[in-house]
């Protein structure tokens, strides 16, 4: 199950032009089912009712496969449209509960426009996987920093409504510094020994995953540096 919100549609509509998804919408909700037929036919009818029920104001249903293609078709195309909006983008990847997608979503706008930054959101609804793209120009001096700053509050906002700060793409050199604002120091820190008994040379991935106090300006200023007796696990 995929969103994909109005700028994402128009989007995808000015560069693939399915024709499928409608221009007006605020959103599009993608929903593929399987399994036996008559399972997927009484599944069928109960998404149905329940989208009416939450105000869908149309349904298409894809009965052959040429179909489903051109309905999934935008979807695909959905970074490659982004790309055409802007010299760049920046892609986060959080998670949240689906019961505050609606809610989330309010607030990913307020931050766009806090910011001065567009954001397309296409996403697996399903997970509540989130991967809002912020559109920029790399060329202005000092735009890829405060992108970066927008990603990050995008995280924390995943974190506040119950969330993680990743679905799955995992914890890399950029996510290390929200570490903290999921995990306890005491978490950390058993994390970090459990890692060490693997990788005593820190020859696995150096430098990620963990909040780095030397390097991490987020992690130094605003968490206490966890208290191991050996320095090296950083």
């Amino acid at each position: 199950m995929e969103i994909m919100d109005n700028f994402s549609i128009n989007a995808v509509e000015d560069v693939v032009a399915s024709h499928c998804y409608p221009r007006d919408a605020a959103s599009i909700l993608l929903i593929e089912l399987d399994g036996l037929e008559v399972e997927v036919k009484t599944s069928s009818e109960r998404v149905q009712s329940i989208c009416r029920q939450n105000g869908a104001r149309s349904i298409t249903i894809a009965t052959e496969p040429s179909e489903r293609l051109k309905l999934w078709q935008g979807r695909k195309a959905a970074f490659a449209a982004a790309g055409k909006l802007s010299p760049n983008y920046f892609v986060q990847d959080g998670v949240i509960p689906r019961t505050k997608l609606a809610y989330v979503l309010g607030e990913i706008n307020i931050l766009s426009q806090h910011y001065g930054y567009r954001i397309a959101n296409v996403f697996h609804a399903g997970d509540g996987n989130l991967h809002p793209l912020i559109l920029y120009d790399e060329s202005v001096p000092g735009s890829l920093a405060k992108v970066e700053e927008l990603g990050g509050e995008i995280l924390k906002l995943c974190v506040r409504v119950g969330g993680s700060i990743s679905g799955e793409h995992g914890i890399g050199a950029d996510k290390r510094c929200f570490m903290p604002d999921m995990f306890t120091a005491a978490d950390l820190e058993t994390m970090q020994w459990v890692r060490q008994v693997f990788n005593p040379k820190e020859l696995a991935n150096p430098g990620k995953v963990f909040p780095t106090p030397r390097t991490c300006g987020e992690s130094a200023h605003s968490h206490l540096p966890l208290d191991l007796d050996d320095a090296s696990l950083f």
